[in-house]
């Protein structure tokens, strides 16, 4: 009989140092208890004190009493621009993937509600929504508004709103009939603003007027005084990485719908690319074209140059198209691209913003008073405006090899193991009112909101990219476990 008993409790401390514990949670199950309670946490203060109609702003004073979007924001305003409530919503649809809590549904679920208060009669959105008539408002289909009724693409405005208005129609089962409804609006609404050589303009308000398809040139004119465009932002845009956001609203599109037109829209959207790209020896692209493919002035500090943040933009575009058509096609310019960004790195390992047409020289401006002046000089260049950006020519060639090369997609996740150290500071840095704070040191802020140095405020970015990683983290482990 001690024989016996002695041999079960050996079993017994073998199996709990070996195993992880039969009267105790393994480390990795603690912390996936700590992630989601974390998380849980962060978005009951940010849903219950921080949502106003259901939306978000940027950033937030400590007493919630001040909010910023792109300026000052008042108390009846939310923000449609990333990172404002389209990002936080897909941020809740995230953890509610991740979990089954209908909490987080039901927060995106009030967030996809206020993007359909303020979709406009042209069908997208502008960069902020107003619940008050008397605001800053537009044309609302659902609201009331009697302003203006452009539906925008800058810093992926309507983009944003339509993926997470397509993400909750598509974790409700398809049966919320007004997000329905209005994601499949405002996806016919960005098809009828393609023009037929798949470029988008910046901004509309109906249909655009059918053009000539032409290959991009350089203008036989003086650029410098002469074909400025009052309304440039009717005409062909690549500036604010507009492809790019549009590709993603497709490839969404088109996955939880399974509808063909929006792969024949993301497939003419990459024609155009292969079209805007410059002839030698700047074979890369501008910021804005008219419809004659030349590149064209946009705002009074934005020449008709070449550019290297946009051109960058555009590679990783071509290869996420490539990725969703496996069409060898869009992959063809980019080694020409490449070599040309390479020639044309500053002395410092950076892209300018602009390089001149033909003679490729880095172009700045200077401002006194409301004056901008092209100049080579950058000692002087006004703050408010990225003249400079670094360079990602290195991760842009090597994803280019690979799939050139037929091998596999990297993963589409990080392992648990690769998130813990990351998921242990997120955890660490919420404090006891369920808040992440952030302080500012000078750094360039989205919206430039006039901080102080060393203010500490709250972000929806971050909220919004802690939720995330935490989702990331609890869907890892669970993939793990079920192994």
């Amino acid at each position: 009989m001690k024989k016996c008993f002695w041999f079960v409790f050996i079993c017994i401390v073998g199996l709990s140092l070996n195993c992880g514990g039969l009267f105790a949670e393994s480390p990795r199950a603690e912390l996936r208890e700590q992630a989601a309670a974390t998380m849980r946490k962060a978005a009951e203060f940010f849903r219950t004190r921080v949502a106003s109609h259901g939306g978000y702003v940027y950033y937030y004073s400590l007493d919630l009493k001040q909010r910023w979007g792109e300026g000052v924001a008042t108390a009846s305003q939310i923000w449609v621009q990333p990172p404002g409530t389209p990002t936080v919503g897909m941020a809740y649809l995230k953890a509610y993937k991740a979990t089954g809590e209908r909490f987080y549904l039901d927060a995106a679920i009030k967030a996809a509600e206020a993007l359909m208060y303020g979709q406009l009669k042209s069908g997208g959105w502008t960069n902020c929504i107003d619940f008050n008539a008397a605001g800053r408002v537009a044309q609302y289909r659902n609201g009331k508004g009697g302003g203006k009724n452009y539906s925008s693409l800058d810093d992926g405005q309507t983009q944003s709103a339509i993926r997470m208005l397509v993400l909750a129609d598509e974790a409700l089962g398809f049966e919320h009939e007004k997000i329905h409804e209005s994601a499949l609006l405002a996806l016919d609404a960005l098809l009828a603003a393609q023009f037929p050589n798949g470029a988008f303009p910046q901004v509309w308000s109906g249909p655009v007027s059918p053009q000539p398809i032409v290959k991009a040139s350089f203008p036989d004119y003086d650029w410098r005084t002469e074909g400025r465009i009052r309304n440039y932002w009717d005409m062909y845009t690549l500036n604010d990485n507009i492809p790019g956001y549009v590709a993603e609203t497709l490839i969404e599109a088109r996955r939880v719908y399974r509808d063909a037109k929006y792969d024949a829209a993301l497939r003419r959207l990459g024609d155009f690319l292969l079209l805007a790209q410059m002839p030698e020896p700047q074979t890369a692209w501008a910021q804005q074209y008219n419809y004659d493919a030349k590149p064209i002035w946009a705002r009074a500090f934005e020449p008709p140059g070449i550019s290297g943040h946009e051109s960058q933009e555009v590679l990783e575009t071509l290869m996420d198209i490539y990725c969703a058509t496996d069409n060898p096609k869009y992959l063809e310019p980019i080694p020409r691209a490449l070599a040309y960004l390479r020639r044309s790195l500053l002395p410092d390992g950076r892209l300018a913003r602009f390089y001149e047409l033909e003679t490729n020289k880095p172009l700045y401006m200077f401002r006194r008073g409301k004056v901008y002046t092209l100049t080579y000089d950058d000692s002087d260049v006004p703050s408010h405006y990225g003249w400079k950006f670094d360079s990602r020519l290195d991760e842009i060639e090597a994803r280019y090899n690979r799939l050139k090369s037929g091998a596999a997609p990297a993963a589409a996740g990080r392992s648990a193991a690769e998130l813990e150290q990351q998921v242990r500071q997120i955890i660490d840095s919420l404090d006891d009112e369920g808040r992440w704070l952030s302080t500012y040191r000078g750094q360039r802020l989205v919206g430039q909101p006039k901080f102080e140095p060393g203010m500490v405020y709250i972000a929806s970015e971050v909220f919004s990219r802690n939720i995330e990683t935490l989702s990331e983290y609890l869907t890892a482990t669970a993939a793990a476990e079920s192994r």
